[in-house]
């Protein structure tokens, strides 16, 4: 089901999903409407996610995938997309579905960041039993644009990213050695609008710009600079006893995702990203940290 026919329903736009939108204007190839949330000149239908909402869009529109960014948590986000994938299967048209993710790697750390537990991982057996929507879990670990100025990103500040370029300072977490994937946020976005057109879809998809480490980004942006970042740390041993025994629900939900930092849950399998990159991606350029970041500085 390719082609220029093809009508994308994108659901809960966020922070991420506004590179998509960029990409689809900019790439004229599909019509594609908004649910929920009103961005500029685009289509936008209101819905309350149920079953019924959905697919009353899908149907006007008739769309053909539906994407959705929508980040809810817990029994939230179960409930979301189990509508929006009811919806599908009830739908004329719209038999592809890629459910919120946009994280790690989930093949080999099923269970990370723990607050998955309750939304992603009860959603994605419901995937595996799913017959008649064809779907992919679309994972690219770290957002390079993090690295970015506030005013030069969509991506808000985020407390447990280890670096504050605001504040020009880094919280490493572990030994700060252990690889990462780091990936452009458009690079994203061009990914997704390449996965659209592809025939067939595999379970999960990975792209990555590069593997490196949080040690490597601190020493890039600091040589770029010219001036040393002020560092502190957190321990393996520290990061565990809140993530059992927190002092705050918050200081247990960034315990979670720190665990993605000290183990390989935060870079995409490397094999089976290089061979989706040649299969799906091969004609996109990822961009690199020190790319975008010269980009930055250049005001590009």
């Amino acid at each position: 089901m390719t082609g220029n026919g093809q009508v994308i329903a994108v659901c809960s736009v966020g922070s991420l999903g506004k590179y998509l939108c960029d990409e689809l204007l900019a790439h004229g190839r599909y019509k594609f409407v908004v649910i929920n949330r009103p961005e500029r000149h685009i289509d936008v239908r209101t819905s309350d996610y149920s079953t019924e909402s959905v697919l009353d869009i899908l149907n006007d529109i008739n769309a053909s995938i539906l994407i959705s960014f929508n980040n809810s948590p817990g029994e939230t986000f179960v409930t979301i997309h189990s509508a929006l994938l009811e919806a599908c299967r009830r739908s004329k048209n719209c038999k592809r579905f890629i459910p919120s993710e946009f994280a790690g790697n989930i093949d080999d750390f099923p269970l990370l960041p723990r607050d998955f537990q309750t939304s992603r991982v009860p959603f994605r057996e419901i995937l595996e039993k799913e017959k008649k929507i064809e779907w992919t879990i679309f994972n690219n670990c770290w957002l390079m644009e993090y690295f970015l100025p506030e005013d030069q990103t969509y991506m808000p500040s985020a407390p447990e990213f280890p670096i504050d370029r605001k504040n020009w300072k880094a919280c490493i977490r572990g030994t700060g050695d252990q690889t990462q994937t780091f990936t452009s946020a458009r690079d994203v976005a061009k990914a997704l609008v390449m996965l659209f057109r592809a025939p067939e879809w595999e379970h999960t998809t990975y792209i990555a710009g590069q593997w490196s480490s949080f040690n490597d980004m601190v020493r890039l942006m600091e040589n770029l600079h010219g001036h040393p970042m002020e560092k502190t740390f957190r321990s393996q041993q520290q990061i565990e006893h809140d993530l059992h025994s927190p002092p705050t629900a918050e200081a247990q939900n960034i315990a979670g995702i720190e665990m993605m930092m000290i183990t390989a849950s935060g870079a995409c399998p490397r094999e089976k990203t290089l061979r989706q990159r040649e299969k799906y991606f091969k004609d996109l350029k990822f961009t690199t940290v020190e790319e975008l970041l010269l980009q930055c500085r250049e005001g590009g």
